[in-house]
């Protein structure tokens, strides 16, 4: 890292959405460029720069890292600075009579003094006061940079920080440096507990305890998926994050419960003879999904509507014979308020949904298909050749952003007189909660998926909770129907989720096992048979061969396949700009995921078969596409898509994407691709699973590889231990039939 002071000469390029700028500066007499991030910048303003000299087709320029702003010193830059635009009030003229008078004093007169100004002819006491304003609130901005950046605060972060607070920056961050986790997107609790505590904010601090409790919380829903948590064991994770040791703590930590309470923030109660604690938000979610789902299954006239014709017209129309309990599916569906049809791949589920459609459709039934990804969607048109969508482009955006985040809601409910929901186990607590606000009144509800698939990526265990509660209508399909000559998929998959040894002989067409004896060999496999061997075997592009791993760090694990998987299928090349996210390279013609919800990203695209454009909102987990173009001096970057959106994305929200040649079984699911490759190595048995490994392979519609020890599959096999997720869905359902069985003995 280099540093030196500058002063801003020309400003060649900005970007006012996320402060990217390549400015001519002039330091020691020598002219260079730099490029960075800046709150705000001005021709003749001062900086103190460190960064790092990089070469690039535009030249050498400097990268900085980060800045301190310095007043400049020379009376040629104080009239530069005045003169810049940048105080209301000042042009080049009255700069230059400004810094006439009063020389290398100018800058302390116009804070200080400014009265004095009305001197100078022209400048009238009311111009004075804009003048004076202006630089203060200046100073203001600049003081909040460099305070920020004294706790090691990036300047991207920097900027974030102080256009939430503006002048109340330094104030509010000063008694209260905790709030920046709530407040401020990107600020988590250790790093706000770094400033706090180098601020002097005692380690008992009712601020820093109380922050400790949230954070707590949000990360046992974010990483855990959990939606409470038990009282005691918070505790003991609040001692130990927050080196608690006093005979004091435990009152503090009360006094916090108490406090988070009475702001509503959280609820405390107890469950099963334990006392646990919920953040507010998902106890009103799950309750609400909860209430709405029994309303559903008793808010519908029982027509016990005898539908043996239609299913025989369906089977004369498709060529096929339905099985017992795919009729009884159909029944279920067509005569139920709300029901759930679950069964693993081959069992029949996309039939029933066919048929289930072509009865509704006779009947004059208005019928909206979804899933929950873009993928899962286009998948269920192409089987059931029937529109169908995901849930968040049926509830579709609110581009307003006012109350409500969709268009749809308890107050416009979606137009239909059922709905179809494929890959429920995909479906998390959230989305049902606003799915289910803007179901219609009457209209039936049928959800489809795989109770043995892994739970959702996202917080809750919706489809595992509805299913356990018993509560409402559910069939099982365990009969496999879908099974071609010489597959193994399918059969492998089954063997796997009943706990039996899959067949490994290799004789198969879609099925392989190829046997390594330690991580090194495991990953130098992999990389071989998706650049080379599969590709060549069954002449498909190395980008539809899809890596699924259990882990993210280690050998084998998704960081790594990525960097030698990028490395190795779009190399460097002249043509082709890059630029670091972190340590991650990105580069044009780079395959990426989407990894969180974004309702705020704005894309477009064509319409198929006309020269219209439409446009939307909103990009979410699990969307993968290709990077088209990278703008190295803006740091935007243009992505397309699978389903052909466009979006550009400013260099801030880039952190939002990662590559994805190789990507984590948990974020595969609902997805299918060609060919699957899975490295199995040992580890923790919390994550190595049977229901991992079975989503795994069940993501592969030609091929699957396995490629590791026979060992340490089998022992996954065996492992039927899930990780079990705390969730009050079951029971909020129990106590909601129990209330409509009270009310109208039901």
């Amino acid at each position: 890292m280099c540093e030196f002071e500058c002063v801003i000469e020309k400003i060649k390029f900005r970007n006012e959405e996320n402060g990217y700028t390549v400015a001519v500066v002039s330091s020691n007499e020598e002219t260079l460029v730099i490029t960075g991030k800046f709150l705000n910048i001005s021709i003749g303003e001062g900086f103190k720069v460190v960064g790092d000299f990089k070469t690039t087709k535009f030249g050498e320029q400097f990268d900085v890292d980060h800045y301190e702003i310095i007043e400049p010193k020379s009376i040629k830059g104080i009239e530069k600075y005045l003169s810049s635009g940048l105080i209301k009030g000042v042009g080049p003229v009255t700069a230059k009579l400004i810094v006439d008078k009063f020389g290398l004093n100018t800058l302390e007169v116009i804070e200080f003094n400014p009265d004095k100004l009305t001197a100078i002819k022209g400048i009238s006491k009311k111009k004075t006061e804009i003048i004076s304003q202006s630089l203060n609130q200046i100073k203001e901005m600049q003081n909040s940079m460099v305070f920020l950046q004294g706790f090691n605060i990036s300047s991207n972060l920097a900027i974030k920080i102080y256009e939430h607070y503006k002048s109340s920056t330094i104030e509010l961050i000063k008694k209260n440096p905790y709030r920046l986790v709530e407040d401020i997107n990107g600020v988590g609790f250790i790093s706000a507990d770094k400033i706090a505590l180098k601020m002097g904010i005692a380690r008992d601090s009712i601020f820093r305890v109380r922050a400790g409790v949230l954070y707590l919380l949000t990360e046992a829903s974010e990483k855990g998926g959990h939606t409470y948590q038990f009282v005691e064991q918070i505790k003991t994770k609040l001692n130990k994050l927050l080196n608690l040791q006093n005979d004091h703590s435990s009152n503090i930590v009360e006094d916090a419960f108490e406090i988070l309470q009475k702001e509503n923030i959280i609820k405390i109660f107890w469950k099963e003879k334990k006392q646990i604690i919920c953040l507010t938000k998902f106890y009103n979610i799950e309750k609400n999904v909860a209430n709405k789902i029994i309303k559903i299954c008793y808010n519908i006239s029982q027509d016990n509507l005898n539908i043996e014709k239609e299913i025989e017209l369906y089977e004369k129309k498709k060529n096929i014979l339905l099985h017992s309990d795919q009729k009884k599916a159909v029944d279920l569906a067509i005569n139920s308020g709300i029901c759930v049809i679950t069964g693993g791949p081959g069992t029949g589920k996309t039939t029933i949904v066919s048929c289930i459609l072509e009865i509704l459709k006779s009947l004059n039934k208005k019928t909206i298909l979804l899933a929950p990804t873009g993928r899962a969607a286009k998948r269920l048109s192409e089987t059931t050749n029937f529109s169908a969508s995901t849930i968040h482009r049926a509830l579709e955006i609110n581009f307003k952003q006012d109350k409500n985040i969709f268009v749809y809601n308890e107050d416009n409910p979606l137009n239909c007189d059922a709905v179809i929901i494929d890959e429920v186990s995909m479906v998390d607590i959230n989305l049902m909660y606003y799915f289910l606000k803007a179901f219609p009144e009457g209209a039936k509800l049928i959800l489809v998926g795989d109770k043995d698939q892994l739970p959702s990526v996202g917080v809750g265990n919706v489809l595992e909770d509805i299913i356990s509660s018993n509560t409402i209508p559910v069939i099982s399909l365990t009969k496999i129907y879908r099974q071609e000559n010489n597959s193994l998929i399918i059969q492998n998959a089954h063997l796997i989720n009943n706990g039996e040894n899959p067949i490994l002989d290799n004789r198969s067409s879609d099925f392989f096992f190829e046997s390594k004896s330690n991580n090194d060999e495991i990953f130098e496999s992999v990389i071989n048979l998706v650049i080379s061997r599969i590709n060549k075997y069954l002449k498909i592009d190395s980008k539809k061969i899809q890596v699924l791993s259990a882990m993210r760090s280690g050998i084998c694990g998704v960081e790594n396949l990525n960097e030698k998987l990028q490395e190795k299928i779009n190399p460097a090349s002249e043509y082709k700009n890059e630029l670091y996210i972190g340590s991650t390279i990105l580069r044009e013609l780079d395959k990426i995921m989407q990894i969180t919800n974004n309702y705020n990203l704005e894309w477009s695209r064509k319409i198929e078969g006309t020269n219209k454009i439409e446009f939307g909102k909103g990009v979410f987990n699990g969307d993968m596409g290709e990077i088209k173009r990278i703008d190295n001096q803006s740091g935007e970057v243009e992505i397309i898509f699978d389903d052909k959106k466009t979006v550009i994305y400013p260099r801030s929200e880039l952190n939002q994407i990662s590559l994805a040649y190789a990507i984590t079984i948990h974020k595969s699911q609902g997805s299918e691709f060609d060919v699957v490759v899975i490295p199995v190595i040992s580890g923790p048995s919390l994550i190595l699973t049977r229901n991992l490994i079975y989503t795994g392979v069940t993501r592969a519609k030609k091929m699957v590889v396995l490629v590791g020890s026979i060992n340490s599959l089998n022992r996954m096999i065996k492992n039927k231990q899930a990780t079990r997720r705390l969730t009050l869905l079951k029971e909020f359902l129990h106590e909601s039939k129990e209330k409509i069985r009270l009310l109208y003995g039901k």
